[in-house]
Order: C-alpha cells, then sequence, then structure tokens
C-alpha cells in the first residue's frame, strides 16, 4: 500500500475517515478497508479535532515484550517462550489530544509508549511471511496502565480497562513497516523512553501469526505490541506524548477524575 496517514473526525456530528497530508485534514471517501480517495481539505489538524484512528473490535495488547522493561526492576527475570497477550476494551480508546483521566482511588498510573498495528482485513491462522498483507497500517499508542492495581489484582482488566487509558493516533501510517522505528515518550516535554522496534522481542509479523492462531482479528481490531524500559508515572496536569518515526506523534493531557473512588 501506497504512503498515506488516515484520521478520523466528526463531521454534522458523525464520525468521518479523512486523509492527513503535510498537517491539513481532507475528508475522503469509501474507508480504509476497501479504499479510500482524497476529497477536500477541512482544515489544519490543530483545528478539525481527531477521533481515534481506528475503532476496533478489541485490542490486543502485548506484555513483557522488551527486554530492557522485563529486566529493568527484575535482572534475573526469564524472557516469555511466546507472546504474553491480553486484551483491552475498546471503551477505553480516546483519540490524540483527549484528556487520561486519572481514576480516584488509583495512586500509581504510568504511561507506556506502543507501536500500535492496526488489522485491514480478517485474519485467521496467519503466516508470519504474510502478515503485512493483512496489516493495514501502524498508529502510535499509549498502554496507560494502575501500577497499584495491576501488582494487586493478579491480573491486568482493571489496571490496563479503565476509561481513557487506550490513546491511539493521531492517523493510521499506511506503507510503513515496523523493522526498525525510533519510539519514543515524553512527559511535560522532557524524554523518559526511548527505544526501537527492532528490539520487539516478539515482531510484528510474529505477533499477528501467534494471535490469529488464537482469536480472529477483524479489519480494524489494534494490536499494542509492548514497551520499552522506564515507562513513566504520570499526575494531574501532565501532558504526555508518544512519538514513532514515520508513523507520528500522539499527545494528550492528563487530569483527575472528580469523582469519589
Amino acid at each position: 500500500m501506497d504512503r498515506t496517514h488516515i484520521v478520523r473526525f466528526r463531521r454534522d456530528g458523525r464520525p468521518v475517515w479523512g486523509m492527513l497530508e503535510d498537517g491539513v485534514v481532507h475528508a475522503a471517501e469509501g474507508d480504509p478497508f476497501t479504499g479510500l480517495r482524497r476529497g477536500s481539505a477541512v482544515g489544519p489538524i490543530e483545528e478539525v479535532g481527531l477521533l481515534a484512528p481506528a475503532d476496533p473490535s478489541k485490542i490486543v495488547a502485548i506484555g513483557l515484550n522488551y527486554l530492557d522493561h522485563i529486566t529493568e526492576d527484575a535482572p534475573d527475570f526469564q524472557q516469555p517462550e511466546n507472546p504474553i497477550i491480553f486484551l483491552k476494551p475498546p471503551s477505553s480508546v480516546i483519540g490524540s489530544g483527549d484528556a487520561i483521566v486519572l481514576p480516584a482511588g488509583a495512586e500509581q498510573v504510568d504511561t507506556e509508549a506502543e507501536l500500535a498495528v492496526v488489522i485491514g482485513r480478517r485474519a485467521r491462522h496467519v503466516r508470519a511471511e504474510d502478515a503485512y498483507d493483512y496489516i493495514l497500517g501502524l498508529t502510535c499508542s499509549n498502554d496507560v496502565s494502575a501500577r497499584d492495581y495491576q501488582f494487586t489484582d493478579g491480573q491486568w482488566a482493571r489496571a490496563k480497562g479503565f476509561d481513557t487509558f487506550t490513546p491511539l493516533g493521531p492517523s493510521i501510517a499506511t506503507g510503513v513497516r515496523a523493522d526498525s522505528l525510533a519510539i519514543v515518550s515524553r512527559l511535560n516535554g522532557e524524554v523518559k523512553q526511548h527505544s526501537s522496534t527492532d528490539k520487539l522481542l516478539f515482531g510484528v509479523p510474529a505477533l499477528v501469526e501467534f494471535i490469529s492462531r488464537v482469536m480472529t482479528l477483524e479489519p480494524g481490531d489494534v494490536i499494542m505490541t509492548g514497551t520499552p524500559a522506564h515507562p513513566p508515572r504520570m499526575h494531574a496536569g501532565d501532558v504526555v506524548e508518544v512519538e514513532i518515526a514515520e508513523v507520528g506523534t500522539l499527545h494528550n493531557p492528563v487530569v483527575a477524575d472528580q469523582r469519589p473512588a
């Protein structure tokens, strides 16, 4: 597929597809899964107000997929033999510019910079060498994690499943391979994570093969590929960014939930 940046935004109260070129959002006809045609310019990206670029039926996330993250607190921890997969709810998805809401009662909430893969067509029992035939493109993601709940619950559904805990965006970059892309997270402009997708223990083709043996992946589904070392802690008033080379920069302010725990 040619290199494009696919976006979603709201027009006349409903989500529509668009294409991003040189910082300008253009309307688009069709859909990314059967073909998009660029239309007229809508406006600069800062003025349009983008939605998350994917509307997945499921989000399959990968844990423990960068060795430096596995061993930063436990040097003798052994890397997994197979990808560690877990699910995040679609209700946790927000777009670039939307606020991450820190739940009342959660005191240790981290941001995790991750490359995300958006599936382009139904995938079941896909071979690794064919994986990119089933991928629409790549986007930036943030696997927001409430560590206090993660460690006490013994599983990750609550810790990673709160509303607003899966920022995606700003666009889906097509025609880009995930072989060696720089990935950075910044907290209030300061770099906190810096790595490359060539350090993934299980690369994108292997993940598509492994996951599609377990469950059918539908168009628009998202695979989050794991985070490198040093994911930073967030507090209300912070701004977090995830930047991935050739893909884009996802940014989200952080606010406190004003409701009781």
